[in-house]
C-alpha cells in the first residue's frame, strides 16, 4: 500500500474523508465484495429480526428518532 497515498487523504477535512470512503467501499461493493459477519453479529440480527416479527408494531417511527440523534449530536450529524 502507498504510504504517500494515505498520509495525503489523512490530510483532507473530515467531510472529504468520509467522502472517498463512501466511494471505496462502492467500488469494494460493485467488485463484489461483501464483509463477513461474525457469529455474534448474525446471531444478534436473527434475534433483531426474529423480535420484529413476534411484535412488528413496536418501533419507534423515523421522525422521532432523527429528532433526538439532531437533539443529542447536533443537525447533518
Amino acid at each position: 500500500m502507498q504510504t504517500n497515498l494515505i498520509e495525503s487523504a489523512k490530510t483532507l477535512p473530515l467531510a472529504e474523508r468520509v467522502e472517498l470512503f463512501d466511494a471505496l467501499w462502492e467500488t469494494l461493493r460493485q467488485d463484489g465484495y461483501e464483509p463477513a459477519l461474525t457469529p455474534a453479529q448474525a446471531a444478534e440480527l436473527d434475534s433483531r429480526l426474529e423480535a420484529h416479527h413476534r411484535s412488528p408494531g413496536d418501533v419507534v417511527p423515523w421522525e422521532k428518532v432523527k429528532s433526538e440523534a439532531e437533539a443529542k449530536f447536533g443537525p447533518d450529524s
